[in-house]
């Protein structure tokens, strides 16, 4: 309770701070809370899960929101650190990169998972991950998709309610994650890049047959003789009359308003024989500066006011962690502790240290950026 009453006394949400305007605070007891106590994250997860389900269940549908921050680190010790992009910053840099998730719904989110990327050069340098605390079955790699995906199952497994998951391209141009959730049955609203290449009729893509009279492999991918386009080609030929001015949500200066067009479109991944027909979204500025493609397995009947609110709602997260880091001290809590905290199989989770007899990371054991 000092430590959050810490937080929105002190001008800044550091340990010094807080230890200096909350009555009977201590800067070792606050630094040992955060970087050295014993706690059941397991248990801390599913108490934000149920708090969740209980502030935002009567809201109305709601979404989870995948996105990434990064915190500029100086040297090399800090676990994850590397030169990497910095969405912050806008620029490659060096950091540490966390994959968050928040439930948002009603303008209203809130963070409730994230994770450590751990870039593949720290996985291959079991010396750099030892001195850094992170235990030997932590240093798998895995793609911010693959944490991504794991943390959409992971709040399903603990009961969190909420109708779809939004992210961006940096998550939208993996085929397997869309087809994975689309297997999974998870609705899913994901941003694409410009260059994304659609179908407006069923491709049918097919293994072609071996020649008998060539040697060498059989053909391992299915092709098409369709025409594909890009997102942006298409968008860009379509009639004024196509687009729809919308408002989906309060701005700081009143009602956002931005126009948008819809339609029905196939999409390969040059691996499977089936193209899969989901909605594309295009959302333009109303000065025609800046374009957002969007694809959604939603329902084929789903309204283009229903599919343009499931864009909205990734606009949240980003006001989720600008309160984070204004109200909660999350980036001074980032620049001043370099902690790692692992979940092992019994649900204890210490900062950094191995036990003697490491446990196996079970589904719900993940890493867990916490600095």
């Amino acid at each position: 309770m000092r430590y959050i009453r810490g937080l929105f006394q002190s001008r800044k949400a550091n340990m010094e701070q807080m230890a200096e305007v909350v009555a009977d605070s201590h800067y070792q007891r606050l630094h040992h809370m955060l970087s050295e106590s014993s706690w059941d994250r397991r248990a801390v997860y599913h108490q934000l899960v149920t708090d969740a389900n209980t502030h935002f269940g009567s809201r109305g549908p709601c979404a989870f929101v995948i996105d990434e921050s990064g915190f500029a680190k100086k040297g090399v010790m800090s676990a994850g650190v590397a030169r990497q992009w910095n969405g912050r910053l806008g620029k490659t840099d060096n950091s540490q990169v966390g994959v968050f998730a928040a439930i948002t719904c009603d303008n209203v989110a809130a963070l409730v998972d994230e994770e450590l990327y751990l870039p593949e050069e720290w996985t291959r340098d079991d010396a750099r991950c030892q001195d850094a605390g992170i235990p030997e079955e932590a240093r798998a790699f895995r793609t911010k998709g693959e944490i991504a995906y794991a943390m959409i199952k992971r709040a399903r497994r603990a009961g969190l309610q909420f109708a779809y998951s939004a992210f961006d391209g940096g998550y939208g141009h993996l085929p397997w994650l869309l087809r994975d959730l689309d297997d999974e049955g998870e609705i899913f609203l994901a941003q694409m890049h410009s260059d994304q290449a659609i179908y407006l009729d069923d491709p049918a893509p097919a293994m072609p047959e071996r020649c008998s009279t060539r040697k060498g492999r059989s053909p391992t991918r299915p092709v098409t003789q369709a025409i594909s386009e890009t997102v942006i080609d298409w968008a860009q030929r379509q009639p004024a009359s196509a687009w729809r001015r919308l408002s989906v949500r309060d701005g700081e200066k009143g009602k956002v308003v931005a126009e948008y067009l819809k339609t029905r479109v196939f999409v390969g991944d040059g691996k499977s024989a089936e193209a899969r027909q989901w909605h594309l979204l295009v959302r333009r500025e109303l000065d025609g500066s800046k374009l957002k493609f969007c694809l959604s397995n939603a329902k084929a009947k789903a309204s283009l006011r229903h599919l343009a609110m499931m864009q909205a709602a990734r606009h949240f997260v980003e006001r989720a962690f600008e309160d984070a880091k204004s109200q909660c001290g999350m980036v001074s809590v980032v620049t001043r502790f370099d902690v790692l905290m692992f979940t092992h199989g019994d649900g204890d989770l210490r900062s950094g240290r191995q036990r003697e007899t490491p446990s196996e990371i079970d589904a719900d054991g993940v890493i867990a950026l916490k600095v």
